[in-house]
C-alpha cells in the first residue's frame, strides 16, 4: 500500500480481522519493533529502501502472531549485505516467537544457513526429491558461512538440486 505510513501496513491484516485499534497499534508497532523498524512507523514505502520495505512486510506477517508463517522468497531482490543481515534477523525472530517458518527459496545457501530442515523440490512436476536435517548449530552467525560443515552441506544440497532436474 504505497500511500499508508509503516504503522498502517503492518497493521493490515490486525485491521482486516478487525481488531480493536488499540491493540492492532500495540501489535504492529512491537512487529515493527522486532524487524528493526522502531520509528519509522510514519514512513511512508517511498522514504524507505528496498530492504526495508522488505522488514515492513514481514512485519504484516508478523503483527497477527501467527504460529505457521509462510515466506515465497522474500529477500530475493535484494542485495547480498541485505539479504544476509536479513537472514539473522529472521532467525533471530524465529528463536524468540518459536513460530514453524516455511521459506522458499532458490539459494542453496540461504536454505542452508536458515533451515533446520531442507527440502529438495524437483522440476516440474514440483515434488519433494529430497529432505535433509540441517546439523549445524542452532546459533549461527557470519562465520557460520566459513565453516566446512556449512560447505558440506551446501555442496549436498547443490548435488540434490541436480539430481532433481531442478538445478
Amino acid at each position: 500500500m504505497p500511500w499508508a505510513d509503516a504503522l498502517t501496513n503492518a497493521r493490515l491484516a490486525l485491521d482486516l480481522a478487525r481488531v480493536p485499534r488499540d491493540q492492532a497499534d500495540r501489535r504492529a508497532r512491537a512487529a515493527l519493533d522486532a524487524v528493526g523498524l522502531g520509528g519509522f512507523e510514519t514512513a511512508l514505502p517511498a522514504e524507505l529502501s528496498g530492504g526495508m520495505r522488505m522488514r515492513v512486510s514481514l512485519a504484516r506477517a508478523l503483527a497477527p502472531e501467527p504460529q505457521l508463517l509462510l515466506l515465497d522468497e522474500p529477500f530475493a531482490a535484494l542485495d547480498e549485505i541485505t539479504r544476509f543481515k536479513l537472514n539473522d534477523d529472521l532467525r533471530a525472530i524465529w528463536r524468540e516467537r518459536r513460530c514453524t517458518i516455511l521459506f522458499v527459496t532458490h539459494s542453496v545457501f540461504e536454505s542452508a544457513y536458515l533451515a533446520t530442515r531442507v527440502a529438495v523440490m524437483s522440476a516440474r512436476p514440483g515434488r519433494i526429491a529430497s529432505s535433509r536435517e540441517v546439523d549445524l548449530p542452532v546459533e549461527r552467525s557470519v562465520a557460520t558461512r566459513t565453516e566446512p560443515a556449512y560447505a558440506a552441506l551446501a555442496r549436498a544440497l547443490s548435488a540434490d538440486l541436480e539430481r532433481a532436474g531442478a538445478a
